[in-house]
């Protein structure tokens, strides 16, 4: 990208300094002009934009620019000149060449570059810093580009970040726009290839890469789940269909071992009297399960609760509603006992499954109050000491396990199911998928791990961050493969530390890679705004930038400007026909807002400039042909 607005994500590390103090440590080498003398050789120095009152060790003339460097900072802070006055008539080279011989430094081409870097920032660092600095300059990997590598640098020193090998990797890979599903390619074919180390936890790390790839696995799953819930209860289905779903069922731990096609519903009648109690009722099996376990002279109190439930379950629909409180209804006219109880219970259990299955098509990515879908539901009916945090796990194994099944009738319903879920997808389904990336990437698992349960912990074990530290800390692992685990660490480490607040101001980053039935898009998004006084983000001012890689727009940035709840968007990309392709999408963009409560001001669409990048290299692309379809559908 050739826009100097769209250079990889930029640190902001102007604004930062000027909306920070100036804090100087013993050591640090910095350039600044004497703007007043006061008595005692003391004067007031300007540093960039910030002013300071410090003791020469010499005297001085005002309007003269130095190097200095201090060299105390407790009482007051002193500073000695390291070089002499910076005239109009001294190069910068040679204003660089007089420090380096003053210091004592190497005049590598490394050392000149952050040298000359910190020089024209105006920021001060140390001899150590700088030594440090060239090393890593000079151990460059492939690929990574030293003006980002530079600005890393700064924003350690601005930032007070520890001045470590590890933070200053975190910084570049972070900044990057090119997108991580490159780097978690480049993975996941050395877990696949790679001789040596711990074999289950390479498979471990390789899987959860396969599953970042597959955001919508859950919902197939779901409707895996609710087809063969039908197919189970449809009397006109075939006998061989209906026993490849029952056996799919039961190798997913669904149904008991001992269900057969006879006997499977009070098999899971069973499993729901025998789970554990529960305070508050949430899923539909916990309220099957209150009424097999209540007692008669309790019953007209669990028909409120029932009454209740039903009422405020978001995901049935009004005639589901309706049958279902009259089923509840017909219960209160029978004789109040254990055996009407346990027929009440059967009707019900049968009900919602039929509702649920029913909705998991329509309702695929709606969840109600509590979190829960469709699927969670349904599956609460035949497993309900189920988690809701290992309930997606659950359904991508369903999907596991239908994809390696040999029967057609499984293969079948594997593809309905993904057809289904294909044609449903829409902003909501975009927004889960997003989600559920983040989540599986385990970017800030260490915050998650406080105050959480052991079954909380042990699906944040399964996320690839904690899965990735643990492969690069053990022994066995090859140094090549440990080399490219590291480089996905340090990107969302970066993501973490480029993710900032200052003041009122907030900063937000995030590489998202997402694959939609074979289709790829690298998304990274930047998000710049505001915070409120009572601690929300103020949605009146932001400004968001998308940068995307998609298979058939390829290349895309997205530049969207927040004032005052009107909306400006620019689009950068370079195929000649997006125009003409965007033009129907328009309209509805502008609807959504106004729903919203925002006004679209307009949609700009250009190409990136032809010209030579900040980043010193040409950014020249082929024209692109014209494509029968687009990547997102706003």
């Amino acid at each position: 990208m050739t826009s100097t607005s769209f250079n990889p994500i930029q640190m902001q590390t102007k604004n930062v300094q000027l909306n920070q103090p100036l804090t100087l440590k013993q050591g640090q080498v910095f350039h600044g002009t004497i703007k007043q003398l006061y008595p005692d050789q003391m004067a007031e120095v300007q540093v960039g934009s910030h002013k300071l009152i410090a003791k020469l060790e010499v005297p001085l003339k005002v309007g003269d620019a130095h190097f200095f460097q201090v060299t105390n900072t407790n009482a007051q802070t002193e500073l000695k000149v390291v070089t002499g006055p910076m005239t109009q008539t001294m190069t910068p080279t040679q204003q660089l060449n007089q420090l380096l011989d003053s210091m004592n430094l190497p005049k590598t081409s490394e050392m000149q570059q952050v040298m000359s870097h910190f020089m024209k920032e105006q920021v001060p660092i140390s001899k150590g810093q700088l030594v440090q600095a060239e090393a890593w300059m000079k151990n460059l990997a492939e690929g990574n580009i030293k003006q980002d590598a530079l600005v890393a640098l700064q924003r350690m020193i601005e930032l007070k970040m520890p001045f470590t090998k590890d933070v200053f990797q975190a910084l570049i890979q972070g900044a990057k726009t090119d997108g991580i599903s490159a780097t978690l390619a480049n993975l996941a074919q050395l877990l696949a290839n790679q001789a040596g180390g711990n074999e289950a936890l390479k498979s471990n790390v390789l899987q959860q890469i396969q599953a970042l790839a597959k955001p919508f696995d859950a919902e197939i799953g779901g409707v895996i789940l609710a087809r063969a819930m039908q197919t189970l209860t449809d009397l006109t289905a075939p006998l061989a269909v209906k026993t490849q779903a029952l056996t799919m069922l039961k190798e997913m731990g669904v149904l008991p071992q001992s269900a057969n096609l006879q006997n499977w519903s009070v098999q899971s009648m069973q499993q729901i009297s025998q789970a554990s109690p529960v305070t508050s009722i949430t899923q539909a099996g916990q309220v099957v399960q209150q009424i097999m376990n209540a007692k008669p002279e309790n019953s007209m109190l669990l028909v409120e609760q029932v009454k209740s439930w039903i009422s405020n379950e978001s995901l049935l629909t009004s005639n589901q509603k309706e049958q279902l409180q009259q089923l509840v209804q017909r219960f209160t006219q029978l004789p109040q006992n254990k055996q009407t109880l346990e027929v009440f219970a059967k009707q019900m259990q049968e009900q919602f499954a039929k509702a649920f299955s029913e909705n998991t098509a329509s309702r695929l990515f709606t969840q109600n109050d509590n979190g829960l879908s469709t699927k969670d539901q349904l599956l609460s009916l035949m497993k309900p000491d189920a988690h809701m945090q290992t309930n997606d796990v659950l359904f991508r194994n369903l999907v596991r396990v239908a994809t390696d099944s040999p029967h057609p009738a499984v293969q079948t319903l594997l593809t309905q199911s993904e057809s289904q879920v294909q044609v449903a997808i829409d902003s909501k389904a975009m927004e889960q998928a997003m989600k559920t990336v983040l989540k599986g990437l385990g970017i800030s698992y260490e915050a998650a791990l406080s105050n959480k349960s052991a079954t909380d912990v042990q699906v944040i074990a399964q996320q690839l961050k904690p899965q990735l530290l643990a492969l690069i800390q053990d022994v066995q692992t090859p140094s090549t493969l440990k080399d490219s685990a590291e480089t996905v660490i340090a990107r969302m480490n970066g993501m973490q530390l480029l993710s900032s607040e200052n003041g009122h101001q907030h900063q937000l980053v995030m590489q998202v890679p997402l694959e939609f039935f074979g289709k790829k898009m690298d998304a990274t998004l930047q998000w710049n705004g505001r915070m409120k006084d009572d601690g929300k983000i103020d949605a009146n001012y932001a400004r968001v930038l998308f940068y995307l890689q998609m298979a058939s727009l390829q290349e895309t940035v997205v530049d969207m400007q927040v004032q005052n709840r009107v909306i400006t968007i620019n689009v950068f990309n370079d195929n000649p026909n997006i125009d003409v392709l965007a033009e129907p999408l328009k309209q509805t963009l502008k609807q959504g807002l106004g729903e919203k409560e925002y006004h679209l001001s307009g949609v700009f669409i250009k190409p990136f400039e032809k010209s030579i990048s900040e980043k010193g290299r040409q950014n020249s692309k082929d024209d692109m042909e014209q494509q029968s379809e687009v990547d997102i559908r706003v």
